[in-house]
């Protein structure tokens, strides 16, 4: 059997199981609780993943409502969760990190969807699929992550579901319901709104949600760089305005659902237009990002435990230039002050005109799964389930002139990695006090890549590596196996204790195996750090395997509703770890000769096989500081986090570790209002990553107020963001690349973080109907 139809066949036998499921009649009189689902779906067992980990947080209700209104980031939401950092990207695109882990080493699931960024600088990136107004709920797994939400990753796992699908109660006619939203944040000039809208009966479901967002550039607590224009033929910039930070994102989700019984069919339609997303710490921006998603789902409730199926399909076309604040017209070498000058005619060499740098990709993604939880007694869950994913992916650069001349460069030409996983999960409750979880997943992952070409074909460079590349053995397979074994111990109703290890593996995504190219511009486009630098993929990358060992400590009342205290220390040591080393000019005379020495600029690196280590603690708590009928209550909330990561090859930091920090909050409750007064405290950064040039950044401290009333259908939201607009740079902001002749290797000044925001008044409105 050939590899292409092994694959097939594989990705067609779990289509076939998930076509199965998602037959079942959803009219069939099935024995369960129908009549008492009322507006809710089937629920699962009553052992589920958040009974079964303490170290598991959720982000619901009124958590979400109140966070909507500052951010457009769905990743923001994550901020206040322990464990969780966020990277900077682009104003819709945050990359959440969860124990020093972030981006491909998480498993991130949207509406049960595995999406994938398709770009190499990973500006679209999961979580930037979904419009906070369109979140229903959040669930972390920053502990042990259970075999059958994991895979694929070697960190937690964040899944976001949208809101569920409703239904009339019996006798009640058709349920009409919805919500118009709009909102308005000061620094930036964000202006946004959205809209839902619900239309039930007691099993058919029909609904809308849509929104949209639009900001300019946001600005700094204080001026971190001259005034002036921003590149040769561009606007003008103030000293403490941020380039490259403005966007424009709307998203629109069709639904239906049909209901009967203890069995719910659900298909979503989503549809994503960003028209342009600037990025502070990224040579590019996106200039267009169009995607559709189509996603079926199954789910019932049978005598013997829940079975649930799901398929689905999205399709990304992403492309990239310089937008507003970096240098588009690219003027010829021998014409003094040519840059910014529009083109008459582009042409190649260095006496040519370019017109920026186009770059373009298409992601086609396809995946499904079946899922059983099987009662086998009153003690004993079985979860069992199969995955599989068949992913397509194209980066090609069309010429534009210059040394971009005369063909098109294919980045990635057809790659290919696609997934096939099995897992098993045994649950069993001893008795009151011990539960314990055992877990296997074994998963496959193949991928290739065809031949590849650069902007000119008979160019010595672009022929020799060219060559090099379409010659070598590029059909890989990867074997991997993930491991977990909790147990947890409830002594009494005020102390929980779990712990447990874990063994996960992750394969290199596709640009960390296949971009291919190590001249200096086409090395810069690659970048999914954020720091600047160039990088190149590697061929011989093994998977990368973690072993993790974890464990919480949960004391609380016997509601666990008015104190609680958690402690979750944690060591992670994974082989093969995927870092980077730096490129030697005479193995590789494309790069600067000084790149092996250079400790302030920016340098050009290899994705590499190391070895790591990650270890830290997390401690959250809540406790009730006073309350009475005439002043309300006052509740004190704290998150303190706390890592380090080393790599253990090389001796030097792991890149983009968050420092020390703590967020405190006093939450005070009257009626319909709700304030909160929270600070947030960050150490400064001085363990950073030697051979990226990492930069460092100092401590701070922010404060925030909030406060929101609700009366009837009506929601009011107000806010200040660093109410004392004090000037700081993020952790892991990245290198400041926001403006000027970012596709030079030296025309951008080293050693500039990007700053955060300033002081930032927001206020939201939400009626409900």
């Amino acid at each position: 059997m050939t590899r292409e139809k092994k694959k097939s066949y594989c990705v067609a036998v779990v289509f076939g199981l998930t076509a199965l499921t998602l037959t079942v009649p959803v009219c069939a009189a099935e024995p369960g609780t129908g009549e008492n689902l009322g507006t809710m779906m089937v629920t699962a067992p009553p052992l589920n993943d958040d009974q079964l980990s303490a170290n598991v947080s959720v982000v619901d209700g009124e958590e979400l409502q109140s966070l909507r209104p500052a951010t457009s980031d769905t990743a923001s939401l994550l901020k206040n969760i322990p464990g969780v950092s966020l990277q900077g990207a682009g104003g819709v695109s945050i990359l959440p990190a969860i124990h020093g882990l972030a981006d491909d080493r998480l498993r991130i699931k949207v509406d049960g969807m595995d999406l994938i960024s398709a770009c190499g600088n990973h500006m679209n990136s999961p979580l930037s699929y979904v419009d906070p107004t369109n979140v229903g709920s959040v669930t972390v797994f920053a502990g042990i992550t259970p075999v059958s939400v994991g895979g694929d990753s070697i960190g937690g796992t964040i899944l976001v579901n949208s809101t569920d699908p409703e239904f009339s109660q019996t006798g009640e006619g058709l349920l009409r319901k919805g919500e118009v939203g709009a909102f308005y944040r000061s620094n930036g000039n964000v202006q946004g709104g959205n809209i839902a809208a619900t239309v039930a009966s007691k099993t058919l479901n029909l609904s809308y949600r849509g929104s949209t967002v639009k900001a300019d550039n946001y600005k700094a607590g204080d001026d971190f760089k001259p005034a002036g224009p921003a590149a040769a033929g561009r606007s003008w910039l103030d000293g403490d305005e941020v380039g490259s930070t403005m966007y424009k994102s709307s998203n629109h989700q069709l639904g239906l659902g049909l209901r009967n019984e203890d069995h719910l069919l659900e298909l979503k339609v989503g549809l994503q237009d960003i028209p342009y997303q600037g990025y502070p710490n990224q040579r590019m921006d996106m200039t267009d990002n169009d995607s559709t998603q189509i996603n079926l789902r199954y789910k019932g409730q049978y005598d013997w435990g829940v079975l649930e199926g799901r398929a689905y399909n999205e399709k990304t076309r992403h492309k990239m230039q310089f937008f507003d604040d970096k240098l588009y017209w690219y003027g010829p070498n021998n014409v003094p002050n040519s840059d910014g000058v529009p083109c008459t005619t582009l042409s190649g060499g260095m006496n040519g005109c370019a017109a920026g740098m186009p770059m373009e990709t298409e992601g086609k993604n396809t995946g499904a799964l079946v899922k059983a939880d099987i009662e086998l007694s009153e003690r004993d869950l079985l979860r069992i389930g199969g995955e599989a994913q068949r992913y397509r992916l194209d980066d090609w650069w069309d010429p534009s002139g210059k040394g971009m001349w005369p063909n098109t460069f294919w980045n990635i030409n057809n790659g290919e990695r696609d997934r096939l996983a099995l897992f098993a999960e045994w649950e069993a409750q001893w008795n009151p006090q011990w539960l314990t979880q055992l877990g296997i997943r074994g998963e496959q992952v193949d991928m290739d890549a065809d031949e590849v070409q650069g902007y000119n074909i008979t160019g010595a460079q672009y022929l020799a590596e060219s060559t090099t590349f379409n010659t070598a053995d590029r059909d890989q397979t990867d074997h991997n196996v993930d491991l977990t074994a909790l147990t947890r111990f409830t002594p009494d109703a005020t102390r929980t204790i779990e712990f447990g290890y874990a063994r996960k593996t992750r394969s290199p995504n596709l640009y960390e195996r296949y971009a291919w190219s190590t001249g200096g511009m086409a090395m810069r486009m690659i970048n999914m750090a954020g720091d600047g630098n160039g990088y190149v993929g590697n061929l011989d990358l093994e998977p990368e395997t973690a072993h993790t060992l974890s464990a919480t400590l949960d004391w609380h009342d016997a509601g666990q509703e008015r104190w609680g205290l958690k402690v979750t220390p944690y060591y992670t040591y994974v082989d093969d770890y995927i870092d980077a080393r730096r490129l030697d000019n005479s193995e590789f005379p494309n790069v600067p000769a000084t790149n092996m020495t250079d400790t302030d600029a920016f340098v050009y690196l290899q994705f590499d096989n190391q070895s790591a280590r990650l270890y830290g603690v997390d401690v959250s708590g809540h406790l009730p500081l006073a309350e009475n009928t005439a002043y309300g209550a006052f509740t004190a909330t704290g998150v303190v986090n706390f890592v380090r990561g080393k790599n253990r090859t090389t001796d030097d930091n792991l890149y983009n570790i968050m420092p020390l920090n703590a967020r405190l909050a006093v939450v005070h409750r009257l009626g319909g209002w709700t304030n909160t007064v929270e600070t947030e405290l960050v150490d400064n950064k001085t363990r950073v990553s030697q051979v990226r040039n990492e930069l460092e950044t100092g401590g701070y401290g922010l404060l925030h107020l909030r406060s929101s009333y609700e009366w009837k259908q009506l929601r009011l939201d107000v806010g200040i963001e660093n109410l004392f607009d004090k000037f700081y740079s993020h952790p892991l902001g990245g290198a400041y690349s926001g403006q000027g002749k970012t596709m030079s290797g030296t025309d951008v000044p080293w050693g500039t973080p990007v700053p955060g925001m300033g002081r930032s008044l927001y206020a939201g409105l939400t009626v409900k109907f």
